[in-house]
């Protein structure tokens, strides 16, 4: 069976409740407060059946207000690790490598042509409030991607694959560009280079490290092998949840090139793959730790794509599996 995090659950009703519903007009159809308090996920049809009763008290539109009012933090692990992407439409990449890690319930693709990029969810609507909820990724995505560049950007276009509600004013008012139903994809396009920008949190690194840089070479300063090692390991572990990074990704966030990086690592007898290696470990010793993610929530945390990977990764650094691990703390 699948599940769905209890979070956008409670997000619905807390849009319900702000829509003027009832504690008592809920209590018909939807889990009560303390059976979603001792849970993190409900089946996922459950979760379909009220995005179709909500729509159904509360009018066309309903799954893109809630969509509207999600915010980062409402999608835990995944949500963090939006913070630490460097541009916005990373996001997509790092949605992928979570849902193929810990649940098949959606599916983003992202495809580029030219000046355009088009963002697709295949999941298929198979009942009504998967269409519904559908509507809700799309909407969460704009503010997402709105909140991630502290800009005020909207697709060009988005596409919905199910027939037009009777009303699409909130469609409009969340979207703010043409809106097309009965399509072949649900699809948002975006201006390519609205994806490609930064994240504030990239600017913010990238702006350090280029000031550092400047400093370096206008004051003949010579970074240490310490202090590089360190600026290295922070990148390395802001861009783990998209994966393993590479030495060229890290060299154009440290505004050198790859070749400069390089010689530093060199001189400083610095090897990057070990350095990879070196935050990983520390990352899934922390997590495991000090948090209670998952065994799979930490393998995507740590920048891989299989749980049993991470596993052997995480015993053949410390000699323990990692449940074993954790129950030592």
């Amino acid at each position: 069976m699948k599940y769905i995090s209890s979070s956008l659950y409670r997000k619905m009703i807390g849009q319900a409740r702000a829509e003027g519903m009832t504690s008592a007009d809920l209590s018909v159809f939807a889990l009560p407060d303390e059976q979603l308090r001792a849970v993190e996920a409900v089946p996922a049809e459950q979760f379909f059946e009220l995005h179709e009763k909500l729509d159904e008290h509360l009018g066309p539109g309903f799954a893109v207000r809630v969509g509207q009012e999600m915010k980062i933090e409402d999608y835990g692990v995944l949500g963090l690790s939006w913070r630490t992407c460097s541009r916005a439409g990373e996001i997509f990449e790092r949605c992928e490598r979570y849902f193929m890690l810990l649940s098949n319930t959606y599916l983003f693709k992202v495809n580029h042509r030219g000046a355009l990029s088009d963002i697709l969810l295949l999941r298929e609507p198979h009942r009504r409030g998967v269409a519904l909820s559908n509507e809700a990724t799309l909407s969460a995505s704009v503010v997402v991607l709105r909140a991630m560049t502290d800009a005020d950007i909207y697709p060009v276009s988005v596409s919905f694959k199910h027939a037009a509600p009777a009303n699409t004013a909130s469609h409009q008012r969340a979207f703010q560009c043409p809106v097309h139903f009965d399509q072949d994809f649900y699809r948002l396009t975006y201006r390519r280079e609205d994806l490609d920008r930064r994240t504030a949190k990239a600017d913010k690194s990238i702006n350090s490290f280029l000031l550092d840089r400047v400093a370096e070479e206008t004051e003949g300063i010579t970074v240490g092998a310490d202090e590089l090692a360190r600026d290295l390991e922070t990148l390395v572990r802001d861009a783990l949840p998209s994966g393993i990074p590479t030495l060229g990704a890290m060299a154009q966030h440290m505004g050198m090139s790859n070749r400069t990086l390089t010689r530093r690592l060199t001189e400083r007898d610095i090897q990057f793959r070990e350095l990879v290696h070196k935050v990983q470990e520390q990352v899934a010793r922390e997590l495991l730790s000090t948090s209670a993610n998952s065994v799979a929530e930490i393998a995507f945390q740590t920048g891989f794509s299989e749980q049993s990977a991470f596993s052997r990764a995480f015993k053949r650094w410390t000699g323990n599996s990692p449940a074993a691990y954790r129950r030592g703390f």
